[in-house]
Formats: structure tokens, C-alpha cells, sequence
């Protein structure tokens, strides 16, 4: 289908466009899209690819697309017309406008948990939990608050205000929020007060789907990485990702967004709280005075040349890109019916930022340093880590080395390919390629150095402790796998000889079996069941908490026979290099593995 124009305005249909689109789709394998370029005069729409893979369905710009975590964009504006209202305020504290929610925040006396905090992803929250993203049993019209789990508590690792890390958990609360202020299921009052003034009557919070109870003939299907069509699924944290739009529609958010916030004659978002989007405000990072960031539902994001306040959405089956430019009023919205994790996606997306015509940003000039950039020098961490389910992976692969060569700062993650950012000035660093500053250097609260891009950031830690916690992974990935191999020897043997019950390798050799036999089980079920208790989960949790215990079974019985010649010693070593890691990844919380928790 060829570029057509929409209502309010009337632009010609855009062919060059939709033949770019097309190839690009094929050159990249994607499934379809759909999109959206608005500009002072014009809102052009259209569509290319296909539909529904399983029928070869075109797509065509009016097909209703889901949109991911474009949506925290929606329910951000949503919380702002609250608080343009005066129902709430950016600087209330969670633990009083939500009182049925229990925070627990060490710095609650000096920094208590507040709106701005969930609004701008720097609250210090976990992201979510696996049960609350990849499940089959997702009921949207379960009561909001269950989304949570079984006791509506949320957990503060961070000094709020001071860093972001992206939560989906934030936007939750968010949802909780809004119907406690109003009274009603935030789907439905955002719906009425939000996106029917807007005149997005295509568009809605409600659960929609290709098929089923929920099904609409106008929605496009979504893929999985294969190509393999999925209808929509549930998911508990449904504030965060759950809304069905068009692009049309996305135009019309677009342009308001962009406005003085100004509808039908009444004031729907105060213009100060707008052109509040996108800009960081409380992060270490933005008072070292670094521009990039995230701000009330928005990110200032630099790509092909043009600084716009963006926000990116993934849902399994579809991925989606809203793009605004108010200085020149220009926008551009895109969803893709399909969401590979490394696809190129920046060869689409830019087609489109293109065709707009946006003024490119002007370059910030190479300047020396004013700091003394080699006190930056060492190891470096994420804190706070995004998904606290998986914090020990994070400490073990999430470590880079920061060094200054005199000329530009290297940083180079371990292991991975060194970057080196070049200095613009104060404590700014720049990546090749951009134009304004993408890092800084300053330090937290208790002086220790801190290196971010708005989105990440690095603290250092020390290299003992990052070294002692490889070589413990190392040594027990090692008596595991030899576990495996040796013990299996030492077994066969000794029940040829009839000595099995006097083999202390026996169990744990079983054990560590089980655990590399379990996870087939999971070819036999969903991908999206990941987070539920299934089968192959609850045995995974079985047989991984039993490792412990038949490793102290067989360390008990080698002692009690002895350590006597080289096979008993290799026996002790290799049971307790099992034993130190399984006391790790207890302490980690990763044992025994519960990925329903």
C-alpha cells in the first residue's frame, strides 16, 4: 500500500518513500510496518510488508498496531494531565498517594520515593520480574495491583533521584496510581479523558488482539524472530506496554505533544510540563551537566544527525519508535509487526527520519578537559542493575575498564571492543559519530567516580572483588563440568565393581545430570511461559536446590572414607569448588532457580 494522507491536513501519497520501506523490509527481513510523518503542514501515513505472514496479507496504514513501551509515553502524558489537574504532583511521595503499597527505601528520610521518580525511570526499582512479562496466564482484567505479586511491595536499591535504570515495575505503579486518584480502571479514564479529546478514536489502553474474546479485524498480527505469527498476550505489568493504536492516530499524539498542550479550549497538559519531556532533571548525570537522558516519559536521543525526544517500544512481536523534533515540529511514529533483537533497525528508522527533513544539529567543538580525567581511571559496574532477578550475571559480565590515553577517554567492556569517546569541554565525552556529548564524568553522593550516558551508569568498583567473583564462577563452572565428566567415570566404575554405595561422587554426579538434562524440557513448552511455574520450571527448581544438598552428601561421605591418594583429593576439590558456587548463587538468589518468583 502506498503512502496516503490523513486527516487533518493533505500531503501527496509518497512512493519514492514506500519503495525504500519496501526493499529496506526485505533487505532486513522484517515482517511489515506501519507509519507516520507529521511536519507543520502535512501528516502523511502509510503501510508496507505484510500483515499476517500466515495468509500474505498486505499491510495498508490504517491496520491497528500494538506499540510496546511506547506506551509509557501515553500513560506518562496521562499522569500529567493529573497533575495539571492538581489530583497529584511530581514531587508527592509514592508511600502516600499509593499508601496500599509498602516501599522499602533506605533513604526514605532524605529521599523518599516520589511521582518524578517513576515518571523518569529513576527510582531505583527493579525492571520486572520474568512472571511479570513472559507468561501465558496474563489476565487483563486481573486487578492492577496483583501485577505486583503476592504482597504489594516494591524494594528501592538506589538513592532515588540520583540514577536512572529503566523499570517497567515504575509504570506499574504508575497505572496503580491513576486509578486511585480517579477512581476507575486507568484503561477506561485514559481512554475517555485522554485520547478522546485528542481524537485517537482508534486507539485504546484496553487489551486488544488479532484473535480471540479480545479480537479486532483491523489489527495487524505480530511475529516472532522466526517470522512465526503470535497473536497478543496478557502480561501483568500492562500499564508499561499495553495499548493498540494506528498511525494516524500516533500522528495526532504527535502533534500534541509538540503544542502548548492546549485542547478545545482548555488546558489538558500545562505547557511547562510538555516541554518538560525528555529533559533530565535530578540524575548525577544531568547535574554534571549532561543533556542526555530521560525525562517524564520521554528520551533526548541523538541518531542520523538530529537530537529528537523519542521513546523505543519492544513487545516479542512487535517493536515500535515514536520520534519527536519540536523546534522544527516534525515527528515521525513506526510500528513493526515483528521484533528481532538484532535486527538492523536503525536502516528502516532512519528512512523515515530522513523523509522528514528535520535541520541536522550542529556539532559540539572538541575541548580539553577541565578534571583530571585519570582519577577516573579502573573497573566499573551498572548500578543499579536493571533486572535485580539477574544481578550476579550482571556483576560477572556487566564489567568495563575506564583509561584515559591522553587524547580521549577508552571504554572498553570486558570482554568486548573499546570505545574511545572524545572530550568536548568540562567533564563531557562524545562518541565518534555524535554530535553532542554522550558521557560524563562526575561522582556520587559518597565521592566514589561514576561514569553515564543518561541511561547507564558505570560506578567503580574494585578489581579484587570483580576478579574473586570471575574466579569463583570459573572454578565452579569448572568442578561442575568435571563433575560431570569425572564423576560419571568414577560411577560407571563403581557400579561395575558393586562398590556403588561406597562412591561419594554418586549423587552429586546425578545431580549435576539432572540439572544439564532439565533444561530440555523447555523445548517442550512456550517461549512466553518462561516466567510461569511449569513444568520444566518446577523441576529446574527441584533439581537445582538438590545440587547443594548431594554435593554436602558427597563431601560428607569423601571425608568420612578419607582423602587419601590423588583420586580422593581431586574428589575434595572439585566438591567443594561445587559447594563455594552454589553458596554464591544462593546468596545471589539464584538457587535454587525459581524463574516464576
Amino acid at each position: 500500500m502506498v503512502a496516503q494522507s490523513v486527516s487533518p491536513t493533505q500531503a501527496p501519497a509518497d512512493t519514492s518513500l514506500h519503495a525504500r520501506v519496501t526493499r529496506a523490509l526485505a533487505e532486513t527481513r522484517l515482517t511489515g510496518v506501519t507509519w507516520a510523518l507529521v511536519t507543520p503542514d502535512t501528516v502523511r501515513v502509510g503501510a508496507a510488508g505484510i500483515r499476517d505472514a500466515s495468509r500474505g496479507t498486505a499491510m495498508t496504514p490504517s491496520q491497528r498496531v500494538h506499540v510496546g513501551s511506547v506506551a509509557k509515553t501515553l500513560l506518562a502524558t496521562g499522569v500529567l494531565a493529573l497533575i495539571t489537574e492538581g489530583r497529584v504532583s511530581l514531587d508527592d511521595p509514592v508511600h502516600l498517594v499509593l499508601p496500599d503499597i509498602t516501599v522499602q527505601n533506605p533513604w526514605a528520610a532524605q529521599s523518599p520515593l516520589r511521582v518524578r521518580h517513576l515518571l523518569d525511570h529513576t527510582g531505583g526499582l527493579d525492571d520486572a520480574r520474568l512472571r511479570q512479562v513472559f507468561t501465558v496466564r496474563g489476565d487483563p482484567n486481573a486487578a492492577l495491583i496483583t501485577g505486583l505479586g503476592n504482597e504489594p511491595i516494591v524494594r528501592v536499591r538506589h538513592r532515588p533521584g540520583d540514577r536512572f535504570s529503566y523499570s517497567n515495575t515504575s509504570y506499574l505503579l504508575l497505572g496503580l496510581l491513576i486509578e486511585r486518584m480517579t477512581g476507575e480502571r486507568y484503561e477506561a479514564w485514559l481512554d475517555r479523558t485522554l485520547l478522546a479529546p485528542l481524537g485517537m478514536h482508534r486507539s485504546t489502553f484496553r487489551f486488544t488482539s488479532y484473535g480471540g474474546v479480545n479480537a479486532d479485524t483491523t489489527m495487524a498480527m505480530g511475529h516472532f524472530d522466526t517470522g512465526a505469527p503470535h497473536d497478543a498476550y496478557a502480561i501483568p505489568v500492562r500499564p508499561a506496554s499495553q495499548f493498540t493504536t494506528t498511525a494516524a492516530d500516533m500522528a495526532r499524539l504527535a502533534r500534541f505533544l509538540m503544542s502548548d498542550g492546549v485542547v478545545s479550549g482548555r488546558s489538558l497538559v500545562d505547557s511547562t510540563l510538555l516541554r518538560a519531556m525528555a529533559v533530565p532533571t535530578t540524575t548525577d548525570a544531568a547535574r554534571a551537566g549532561l543533556a542526555a537522558g530521560y525525562g517524564l516519559g520521554l528520551m533526548r536521543r541523538e541518531r542520523w544527525g538530529r537530537i529528537g525526544h523519542c521513546h523505543l517500544g519492544n513487545i516479542g512481536t512487535f517493536r515500535a519508535i515514536l520520534c519527536l523534533y519540536p523546534d522544527s515540529q516534525r515527528a515521525f511514529f513506526a510500528s513493526y509487526n515483528i521484533d528481532p533483537e538484532n535486527a538492523p533497525w536503525d536502516r528502516v528508522d532512519s528512512l523515515f527520519a530522513m523523509a522528514l527533513d528535520v535541520p541536522r544539529t550542529t556539532a559540539a567543538p572538541r575541548a580539553a578537559p577541565s578534571i583530571k580525567v585519570r582519577a577516573w581511571e579502573g573497573w566499573y559496574l551498572i548500578r543499579p542493575n536493571r533486572f535485580e532477578q539477574f544481578a550476579y550475571l550482571d556483576a560477572l559480565g556487566g564489567v568495563a575498564r575506564v583509561r584515559w590515553t591522553g587524547a580521549q577517554l577508552e571504554l572498553t567492556p570486558l570482554p568486548g571492543t573499546s570505545r574511545r569517546l572524545d572530550p568536548v569541554g568540562g567533564a563531557l565525552f562524545r562518541l565518534p559519530g555524535r554530535l553532542e556529548a554522550t558521557h560524563v564524568l562526575s561522582r556520587a553522593a559518597d565521592g566514589t567516580p561514576i561514569v553515564s550516558d543518561g541511561l547507564r551508569t558505570h560506578e567503580r568498583v574494585s578489581r579484587v572483588g570483580v576478579i574473586g567473583r570471575w574466579m569463583g564462577a570459573l572454578v565452579g563452572v569448572l568442578a561442575v563440568s568435571a563433575l560431570l565428566l569425572w564423576g560419571t567415570v568414577r560411577c560407571v566404575g563403581a557400579w561395575r565393581r558393586g562398590a556403588w554405595a561406597l562412591e561419594p561422587l554418586r549423587w552429586p554426579t546425578l545431580a549435576v545430570w539432572c540439572l544439564f538434562v532439565t533444561p530440555l524440557l523447555y523445548l517442550r513448552e512456550p517461549a512466553l511461559a518462561i516466567g510461569d511455574p511449569t513444568v520444566a520450571n518446577v523441576l529446574m527448581a527441584v533439581v537445582s536446590g538438590a545440587l547443594p544438598v548431594a554435593v554436602l552428601v558427597g563431601l560428607r561421605q569423601r571425608l568420612r572414607t578419607g582423602v587419601r591418594g590423588r583420586g580422593a583429593v581431586v574428589d575434595l576439590l572439585l566438591l567443594l569448588g561445587a559447594l563455594q558456587w552454589c553458596a554464591t548463587l544462593a546468596l545471589w538468589g539464584l538457587l535454587p532457580l525459581m524463574l516464576w518468583r
